[in-house]
């Protein structure tokens, strides 16, 4: 089967790190070759950039040099690790990817989606996920079981409504996607997400080995 790039979304506290594995771990008894990454970071200079962007600091981060960071970071992530895994027959999984800068610095920061899409475009060319799965929460739910990991990184730092824009705008894209974006609910147990994940899992995989055969 054709090499397909799969991305896992949603605000802090969601459990994506843990249904990350969970998922590398399906696609692995399937016999498929998965790459793990995430976003900002994925190579040694992107993750240098991710430093950068997540580190709290006194010096103010101006919103579109938040947004170019991004972008810079994803351009690299892209050309050195992405590209190449999947034109190596290697499925892409990644811990968050563009649809996170548009409900980070579009939704939450109120930027202008046009210039993301922009951005998007330039960066990208025409590489977009196959799947991408939204682990959904309350805003309060996911920023206290964040909260449990340690210090508060930059983005972690951010208000309560902050969050709630953000949740809001990955809500509005699996609505205008729903074909690639899969809403999956994070807030029950762990047990309980990851059967919904399978269920969205078994059905990307019998369509697209539907779509093969054709």
């Amino acid at each position: 089967m054709q090499a397909r790039f799969i991305t896992v979304e949603g605000i802090e506290g969601v459990g994506k790190s843990t249904q990350m594995a969970f998922i590398q771990t399906w696609l692995e008894t399937r016999g498929v070759r998965v790459e793990t990454t995430r976003e900002p970071g994925g190579t040694p200079l992107a993750e240098q950039i991710r430093d950068v962007l997540l580190a709290p600091r006194s010096e103010n981060m101006p919103e579109n040099a938040e947004l170019l960071m991004m972008f810079a970071a994803r351009a690299v992530h892209i050309q050195n690790r992405i590209l190449p895994a999947l034109a190596q027959s290697r499925w892409v999984l990644c811990d968050r990817f563009t649809d996170a800068t548009y409900a980070y610095q579009g939704a939450g920061r109120g930027m202008d989606m046009a210039g993301i899409q922009l951005l998007e475009q330039q960066v990208q060319g025409d590489l977009r996920p196959h799947l991408t799965l939204l682990l959904d929460a309350p805003v309060e739910l996911g920023l206290a079981r964040a909260g449990k990991r340690g210090p508060a990184d930059r983005f972690e730092q951010e208000t309560v409504q902050f969050f709630e824009r953000v949740r809001q705008g990955y809500l509005r894209l699996a609505k205008a996607e729903p074909a690639r974006i899969k809403v999956v609910r994070a807030e029950g147990s762990i047990s309980q997400v990851q059967d919904e994940i399978t269920r969205v899992l078994e059905q990307a995989w019998e369509t697209w080995h539907q779509g093969e055969a054709l």
